[in-house]
């Protein structure tokens, strides 16, 4: 088994990213979710260590200091990074790993990681956008007013990314990401080894 694809996904808060990324991982289980680490507190339902990696200001800026983080970027008053550790380990173990994170991480991952595969999931319009946000009834009116400004700019930065997913139907989401994920795998960079191998078999006969 080869080394496994590093999948970042960004969109629109309010998109459905967590829940896209939690009915893949219940589907397929070569798939690895990336844990990120915070400073926010949890929000109702969340978990320690499943949800997100808790840490203080202080806790966070020395995984900073001590390069434990892939990437790490500021949003809404607070700070979210990529621990370097889990994902490296299951990259190697030759499984695909998704970071949920925002576009400014993303940017730092692919400068790290050229190959990564960068996708950017959307709702079909800004009045489900907006719906979406409201509904979902963890967050006070001026935050869903920061996210709803926040996602005009991060609009601006996505023609950095490789894909484009609408999530309209949850399950045709997660079909549509699992194709693209596939489809990477047979890129002809990552094959290439394999006509080599084919090749110097067939100047043996």
């Amino acid at each position: 088994m080869g080394r496994g694809k590093l999948i970042v996904v960004s969109g629109f808060s309010g998109a459905g990213k967590g829940t896209l990324m939690n009915a893949l991982m219940e589907k397929y289980d070569n798939y690895a979710l990336s844990v990120s680490a915070t400073t926010r507190a949890p929000r109702p339902g969340e978990t320690e260590g499943v949800s997100y990696f808790y840490k203080t200001d202080e806790e966070f800026r020395r995984m900073i200091e001590n390069d434990e983080l892939i990437e790490y970027a500021g949003y809404v008053g607070h700070f979210y990074g990529t621990p370097r550790v889990f994902v490296e380990k299951n990259l190697e173990e030759g499984k695909d790993v998704f970071l949920e994170i925002e576009i400014q991480g993303a940017m730092k991952v692919k400068q790290k990681y050229p190959d990564a595969v960068l996708m950017f999931v959307t709702p079909p319009s800004a009045a489900i956008l907006r719906e979406r946000l409201v509904k979902r009834g963890t967050e006070s009116p001026d935050v869903i007013a920061a996210r709803l400004k926040r996602a005009t700019e991060e609009a601006e930065g996505v023609e950095a990314y490789d894909y484009i997913v609408v999530n309209d139907n949850l399950q045709d989401c997660v079909e549509t990401v699992d194709r693209i994920v596939k489809s990477e795998h047979n890129r002809a960079d990552d094959r290439i080894s394999l006509i080599e191998e084919i090749r110097s078999e067939l100047s043996k006969e």
